[in-house]
This record gives structure tokens, C-alpha cells and sequence, in this order.
């Protein structure tokens, strides 16, 4: 089970004490690593669905050396997921201990990286895109690694295992692929993805009640210890026998019982109190779609759904919606503009959202409606995270409008 994390409301609280300050020099995009993996993730999101659809239906042909489906779920997984992960930790470090993150050239070079990995999926030889697609995630841990020691942060060194654990993940998906191991490699990706879950449960639990308390005045919202720590292990159970074990009546009962606790947890939150706060309830919404994500594993225990409904509850609804939640509020928090989004930014929450119903449940219920509804959530994903290019590009590339270096 992947260790418990510090809280993450710290990158973007404005009571938490600022990180030691730098002269402004270089380029903008280059001054904290949000910057370029948020813009790069965003456009991969943009563009690669699309993409993947386009092959899907036969509208178009892209040579790739592993089949399109793995390219997809591996793009989304280590491409899209792992690039807002590094970025959110390279600036979170810098938060929490006060001590410089790469930046300049070292933080180019790791971006240049992660892009060039992008492109060689599709492009060059299979060893290629894998060297390249391996390297990042190591370089960044043992990079964080250090800075954690050397501000004797030893309570977030567990941060470093999220990194390992997913670069293994991903070691295993490329050598699978190769031939060089009999696991298949769709194995690889449940692990990669379980691994998201189960950080994204953690992550959620500190940050979303915390949010919701800031900004309603009066509301308590004291959940148990031990009911936190019980939901933390069956959620982990429930997604290492999903991973590890064959489908079996243990799995089911643990992924049912995973999604009473995560439905539970929700209402405790209050979530009906965010409705007139967009960049609150995106977070809400999101989460909601965890209890959903397992009770459609829990149902595909039984061949009752397939396992592809789970995996997209979870990848669309729970790491998409997150994911366009927590880009917004952050790269606003970090540009000096106040936690407030505009109309297109409730568009791209939306249609996420939308996207999510229209990949998952549609199908669901009426699977004579499976192709048109990939088709109409591919374009509204596209379109959601066009939305955030184009407000948030600009923003970016620019120095914070306080002043501030980062």
C-alpha cells in the first residue's frame, strides 16, 4: 500500500510560510515545474484522445510498435497522470522545505524529456520511446529525494515512493512489451493506475474537507481516525486483489465494501455546500465518481460489466476530474491570481464530467449507444482541456502577477 502523504493543501494555502526567495531570472515557464508538465499534460490530453478514438473507429492509421489500446491507456497513464504528478511535487518540495526545486536549464531538460518520450512513442524505434518514457520518474525521486534530505524533511521523504512505485510499474509495462517478461502488460497498466487510485484517496481526503471548511463558515466536518485508516486499507486490498488476484467473490466483497466507505466519506464532506463554487465542486464531483468506480468492479467480478467501465470511472471521473481541479487551483494560486474561475474554466469542469457519464455510464445502460458516446466524451475531454490551454498558457509563460519568482 502506498504510504500515507502530507497533507497537499500546502502548495497553495496562502498561511503556509513562502519558500526561500530567488532573483527573477530566466524564462518564466522554466521557474517551477508546474509550469511546463501542467501545459504539456494539458495538450497530451488535448490531443492524444482524439487520436486514440480516430484509431479506434478506423478514421485513421498512426504506426506504433504496441497496439493503440496500450499506447492509450499508457499515454493517460504515465504520460498525462505522471506529468501533473512531477509537476505538482517538484513545486510542492519547494513548499514545504524552502529549498530550490530544478528550474532553468535542469528543469528543461527534465520537461524536454517527458516530451521527447511523447513523441517517440510514436516516432521511433520501441527501445527508444522506452529509455526515454523510464527515465523520468527516477531522475525526478532521486532529485526530490535530495532535497528532502537536505532540509531534514524526513516526514515527506514517503512522497519518493509514489515515484518509485509507479516508475516499476512502468519498468514492468515496457519490458512486458518487449518480450523480456511474461507478465501482460494491461497487468502493468491496472497497477499503474491502482497506484493513481489509492494516492488520489489519500490526496482527496486532505485537501477536500480542508476546502470545504476555508470557505462555509460554521462547518464541522470531523471525520474518525480509524474510519480514515479502515477505508485507506480496504481501498488498498480492494485495488491490490483487483491487480494481483483472479476475479473471485473476495474482490467483490472488498471493492463493495470500498465503495460504501468512499460514498460515506463524500457525504460526510457535505458536498451540496459547494454548488455555487465551481473550483470546489469540481473536487466533489470527482471523488463522487470513486464509490462508483468500484462498484462497477466490484460488478465485473461477476462478468456483470465489463472491467473497461471500472478502469474509465476511474480514469475520467476520478483522475480526470481531480486533475482539472487541482491544475486550475493550483497554477492560479501559484500565477498570484485569486482562487476564483471564470466561465471557461466551469466549462471544462463540466464537460470532464459530462465526458465521464457519457464514457462510463452511457455504455452502461445502453451499449447499442457505446460508439457514438466514446466519440461525443473523447471531444468533450479534447475540448475541456483546449479550454485550459488556452486560459491558462498565457498565465504560465509569464511571470506571477504579485512579482514573486515562481
Amino acid at each position: 500500500m502506498t504510504p500515507p502523504l502530507p497533507p497537499l493543501i500546502t502548495i497553495t494555502e496562502k498561511d503556509q510560510p513562502p519558500a526561500a526567495a530567488a532573483a527573477l531570472q530566466g524564462w518564466p515557464l522554466l521557474r517551477l515545474g508546474f509550469r511546463p508538465f501542467y501545459l504539456g499534460a494539458a495538450l497530451l490530453a488535448c490531443l492524444s484522445v482524439p487520436v486514440w478514438i480516430a484509431l479506434f473507429l478506423g478514421h485513421a492509421e498512426l504506426k506504433l510498435e504496441i497496439s493503440p489500446l496500450l499506447w492509450h491507456a499508457h499515454e493517460m497513464l504515465f504520460g498525462f497522470a505522471a506529468g501533473v504528478i512531477v509537476g505538482f511535487l517538484l513545486t510542492a518540495v519547494k513548499a514545504w522545505t524552502g529549498l530550490p526545486t530544478p528550474r532553468g536549464a535542469l528543469l528543461g531538460t527534465l520537461a524536454f524529456v517527458w516530451l521527447a518520450a511523447r513523441v517517440a512513442a510514436v516516432v521511433a524505434p520501441y527501445p527508444v520511446y522506452a529509455a526515454l518514457d523510464m527515465a523520468l520518474l527516477p531522475a525526478v525521486a532521486l532529485i526530490l529525494l535530495r532535497v528532502l534530505i537536505k532540509a531534514g524533511n524526513k516526514r515527506n521523504i514517503p512522497l519518493i515512493s509514489l515515484l518509485v512505485l509507479m516508475a516499476t510499474a512502468n519498468l514492468v509495462f515496457h519490458l512486458s512489451a518487449l518480450g523480456a517478461i511474461d507478465v501482460p502488460p494491461v497487468a502493468a497498466l491496472y497497477a499503474g493506475l491502482a497506484l493513481i487510485v489509492m494516492v488520489e484517496c489519500v490526496m482527496a481526503g486532505r485537501v477536500v474537507p480542508m476546502f470545504t471548511k476555508n470557505v462555509t463558515p460554521g462547518l464541522v466536518i470531523n471525520i474518525p481516525r480509524k474510519f480514515e485508516l479502515a477505508l485507506l486499507a480496504v481501498t488498498a486490498l480492494a485495488l491490490a486483489l483487483w491487480v494481483f488476484a483472479p476475479p473471485g467473490p473476495v474482490t467483490l466483497v472488498a471493492c463493495a465494501v470500498a465503495a460504501v466507505l468512499h460514498a460515506v466519506r463524500l457525504w460526510m464532506w457535505h458536498p451540496w455546500v459547494t454548488f455555487k463554487r465551481p473550483i470546489l465542486w469540481i473536487l466533489h464531483a470527482a471523488y463522487a465518481w470513486l464509490p462508483i468506480g468500484f462498484v462497477l468492479l466490484a460488478l465485473a467480478q461477476v462478468g456483470w460489466v465489463s472491467y473497461s467501465l471500472a478502469v474509465h470511472a476511474f480514469g475520467v471521473g476520478v483522475t480526470g476530474g481531480l486533475i482539472i481541479g487541482m491544475v486550475t487551483r493550483t497554477a492560479r494560486g501559484h500565477t498570484g491570481r485569486p482562487l476564483q474561475v471564470a466561465r471557461p474554466e466551469v466549462l471544462a469542469y463540466a464537460f470532464v464530467m459530462l465526458a465521464a457519464v457519457l464514457r462510463v455510464l452511457v455504455p452502461a445502460v445502453a451499449p447499442a449507444l457505446y460508439t457514438q458516446a466514446l466519440a461525443v466524451a473523447a471531444g468533450l475531454w479534447a475540448v475541456a482541456f483546449a479550454l485550459y490551454l488556452v486560459v491558462y498558457t498565457p498565465w504560465l509563460m509569464r511571470t506571477r502577477l504579485d512579482g514573486k519568482d515562481g
